[in-house]
């Protein structure tokens, strides 16, 4: 089965005219958002076809230092390869690239506009990074009405497109997804009506203050989420968009990773629901969240960032590559705390866990009754009687 690599080299000689936008384009133009376009896309102001990014990107970086890279992002500078030079995706111009990393205002934000042959517009917003500050702020969604990466997600969109007229699609993948769909419904009335489409491509959703506004609702229809069998990170919060649940070649958590999504023609191989481990762990994680008051959850995540942020590295794989070290320095920070900060986090896991197992054991009793009611609504087979046909 295809991946959005294979899509590329498949379809890549087929033009918009002949087979229109579809939701395959927008995955690959929202991990294409991941490569580090700095020098590359000079700044906001700058344009350049994607040919010549493609040259300067390579120019820049080797096809071994990209893979060396420690993310499952890492591939997508080669999506650029499949797409420079075919009549799909040749001459899209790629424009206003926006890149910040802000530990005062913990916010991560990527975006880069790609104005595509069919005349249309794609602004797409990057996903969480491998910085501490990154994963803080997916955290923040939890109990902020809105982030700052969200707040300059709309500045970003209300900046370059309030005096156009181009038809517009958003998307992204991951954080990104969520910070589309929060920039189309937060946009400016007269960017919002040429909006086409938005797609949230396994993304976060929302506090429900934010979905029940009308501006939510009025773009609902326009929401293209698609999300994995064993989703995770795209359960988390609400959404209420229809949701298109695809099948992936990895498993569990790591499905997250769009580049495994399976691609038939132009569309994702799509299946009925999502997995009983996916619809487990949301049901957890979002009955949980419903029990700990804002500031409790404002406590919890301050506090876990904090223990993150003692270790005096700025990425979860630097983390990951140093963890005696980190364990020792997150040990040294959590024993200076204020005693109440520090129940309230572990009172706060405990609860987490302690649901979980709560959910499982309900399951377990679940399918145990349902296998012992099948059994014994089975109906006995009637033995024959002698000289009779069994």
């Amino acid at each position: 089965m295809a991946n959005i690599h294979e899509y590329l080299i498949w379809r890549g000689d087929v033009p918009f005219e002949i087979s229109p936008f579809n939701e395959v384009d927008g995955l690959v133009l929202s991990e294409l958002a991941y490569a580090n376009f700095s020098g590359v896309v000079a700044d906001e102001n700058e344009s350049v076809t994607i040919e010549e990014a493609r040259r300067r990107f390579w120019a820049l970086h080797t096809p071994q230092e990209i893979m060396a890279i420690n993310s499952y992002t890492k591939t997508a500078p080669f999506l650029m390869d499949e797409m420079a030079g075919k009549a799909r995706f040749g001459g899209t111009i790629l424009s206003n690239y926006y890149d910040v990393v802000d530990t005062d205002s913990d916010v991560q934000l990527s975006a880069i506009t790609f104005h595509l042959p069919d005349g249309t517009v794609f602004v797409a917003f990057r996903g969480t990074d491998d910085t501490i500050v990154g994963w803080k702020e997916d955290f923040n969604m939890s109990y902020l009405p809105e982030t700052e990466g969200q707040r300059r997600a709309v500045k970003y969109l209300n900046d370059h497109w309030i005096n156009s007229s181009a038809p517009l699609r958003l998307g992204g993948h991951s954080k990104g997804g969520n910070l589309a769909v929060y920039a189309a419904v937060c946009a400016a009335p007269e960017i919002r009506n040429r909006i086409i489409a938005v797609y949230n491509n396994d993304g976060p959703g929302f506090l429900d203050a934010f979905t029940n506004t009308k501006a939510y609702k009025d773009m609902l229809p326009r929401i293209i989420c698609i999300e994995p069998e064993d989703c995770v990170i795209g359960s988390l919060l609400s959404s209420e968009a229809y949701q298109h649940i695809v099948k992936s070649t990895s498993f569990g958590i790591v499905q997250h990773d769009g580049f495994s999504w399976e691609v038939l023609g132009t569309r994702f191989v799509e299946v009925k629901k999502r997995s009983e481990l996916s619809v487990f762990l949301e049901t957890t994680v979002r009955q949980w969240l419903s029990e700990q008051a804002v500031e409790t959850r404002r406590t919890f995540v301050n506090t876990l960032f904090s223990l993150l942020a003692s270790t005096g590295h700025e990425n979860i794989s630097e983390i990951k590559n140093d963890i005696p070290a980190a364990l020792s320095r997150m040990k040294k920070m959590l024993d200076t705390m204020p005693r109440e900060q520090r129940d309230k986090s572990w009172n706060m896991l405990i609860q987490l866990f302690s649901k979980g197992a709560g959910n499982l054991l309900q399951e377990t009793r679940k399918g145990l009754m349902a296998v012992l009611e099948n059994w014994t609504s089975a109906k006995p087979e009637k033995n024959p009687k002698p000289g009779e046909e069994a």
